[in-house]
């Protein structure tokens, strides 16, 4: 379990293909990383398989989480979003992520005003159902606040502010329209989704 407050952004150092799996090594600069520790980056829950005492680490990213993930585009000298599991003395700043992705988003619009940067992510429309104003979204495994949404026939638009702490902090920074980001949403909305069913039936 994450909170989506990144930790470290850390340098692509290896990506290699292994048959339609991929191994990549990022250089986390995490002395203490322990074999078999999860930490999500951009988002995605993934286990740590080598380490050393500088901080590298590997891990092997799967077929089935490279076609429902980003992870796939990682190339050598990029950078991803890192964060380790929080733990049960953690402060919670951001909310529940479980670094498991619901699906891609897209960037479709940039502005900066006011220090601030405004950014509009194209989300497929099934998503659009667990997200609402002032609620949670979890994008490249960043805790954000969604400030507005708007149904479109493509999929539904949504409006997040991006501080200066967040927008140095973070790979947004080196995004460029049309990218994909990893989303996962408030999986609070889900399990309540779940619950009701039976009671929607007709």
């Amino acid at each position: 379990m994450f909170s989506g407050i990144i930790e470290k952004l850390a340098r692509v150092r290896m990506a290699a293909s292994r048959g339609g799996s991929l191994e990549i090594e990022l250089d986390s600069g995490w002395p203490d990383l322990a074999l078999g520790e999860s930490i999500a980056v951009n988002g995605v829950c993934l286990t740590v398989t080598q380490f050393d005492e500088n901080g590298l680490a590997r891990f092997f990213i799967s077929p089935e989480t490279l076609a429902r993930t980003n992870l796939g585009g990682l190339a050598v000298g990029q950078y991803a979003n890192l964060e380790r599991a929080v733990t049960l003395d953690t402060r919670l700043s951001g909310h529940l992520v479980q670094g498991h992705v619901d699906g891609l988003a897209q960037l479709i619009e940039r502005i900066e005003a006011d220090g601030a940067y405004r950014h509009v992510f194209l989300l497929p429309s099934a998503l659009g159902r667990y997200c609402v104003e002032k609620g949670s979204i979890a994008l490249n495994g960043i805790s954000l606040t969604i400030n507005g949404l708007d149904d479109r026939d493509d999929g539904i638009a949504v409006l997040v502010t991006i501080i200066p702490h967040t927008w140095e902090h973070t790979n947004l920074k080196t995004l460029a329209i049309g990218d994909a980001l990893n989303v996962e949403v408030d999986v609070m909305a889900k399990y309540v989704e779940r619950l009701c069913l039976p009671y929607l039936k007709p």
